[in-house]
C-alpha cells in the first residue's frame, strides 16, 4: 500500500511531505506548549498566588494552529472522524468502489466549499488590514488563527483531492476508513 505522496507527481509530492513534517511538528509543538502552559499556569496561581499574563490570548492562537495542523494530518491518511459503516457491511468489491467513490467526492465537495469559505474570511480580514480585529491584552490578530483555519482546510481539501484521484485511478494508497473485508475475516479467524 502507497503513501499518498508517492503517487502525485515530484514538485507537488515533495512540497507536500516537506509539509506533512512542518504540521507534524507544528502539532508536537503546540501539544507541548499546552501542557507546559497549563501546568505553570497552576504553579503560578496557586502556589504563588500570581497570574500569567493574558496566556489564553496567545495559547488560543497556538491551540488553533495544532488544531488545524492535526486535523490535516489526519485526513492524510484518513483517520478524521467517520461515521461511515457501510464499508464493513458491504463485501461486494464493485459496490465497496462506488460506495467509496461517493463518499470521497462528498468529502471532496465539502472540503472544497469550506475552503472557499476560509478564503472569504481571510479576504475579508486582509481587506480590513489597517484595522484589525485584536485580542484586548496582547493585540494579536484575529488573523493568526483565521490563517490557520484557511491553510488546514487548504491541506484538508488537496488530500481529499489526491485520494479521490488515487481511488479513480485505481492506486492502493493508505486510508483509515475502510478495512478490507480480507484482512477483518482474517483477524477473525485469528481471534484478534
Amino acid at each position: 500500500m502507497a503513501h499518498i505522496t508517492e503517487i502525485l507527481p515530484k514538485g507537488i509530492a515533495t512540497s507536500l511531505h516537506g509539509s506533512l513534517k512542518l504540521m507534524r511538528w507544528i502539532v508536537i509543538f503546540s501539544g507541548f506548549l499546552m501542557s507546559v502552559t497549563f501546568f505553570l499556569v497552576v504553579i503560578i496561581r496557586y502556589g504563588f498566588n500570581g497570574d500569567l499574563f493574558a496566556y489564553e490570548e496567545w495559547l488560543l492562537a497556538v491551540c488553533f494552529w495544532g488544531f488545524f495542523a492535526g486535523s490535516a494530518l489526519a485526513s492524510e491518511r484518513g483517520h478524521h472522524i467517520n461515521a461511515d459503516i457501510l464499508g464493513i457491511i458491504i463485501k461486494n468489491p464493485r459496490i465497496r468502489w462506488w460506495r467509496r467513490l461517493i463518499v470521497l467526492t462528498i468529502e471532496f465537495l465539502v472540503t472544497a466549499a469550506i475552503l472557499y469559505w476560509g478564503y472569504l474570511m481571510l479576504a475579508e480580514e486582509i481587506a480590513k488590514y489597517p484595522i484589525w480585529k485584536t485580542t484586548p491584552a496582547l493585540k494579536i490578530p484575529y488573523f493568526a488563527w483565521r490563517l490557520s483555519i484557511f491553510l488546514g482546510f487548504f491541506f484538508m481539501t488537496i488530500f481529499s483531492a489526491s485520494i479521490l484521484y488515487a481511488h479513480i485511478r485505481g492506486f492502493d494508497v493508505e486510508y483509515g476508513d475502510d478495512p478490507d473485508p480480507e484482512t477483518t475475516n482474517n483477524n477473525k479467524e485469528a481471534g484478534q
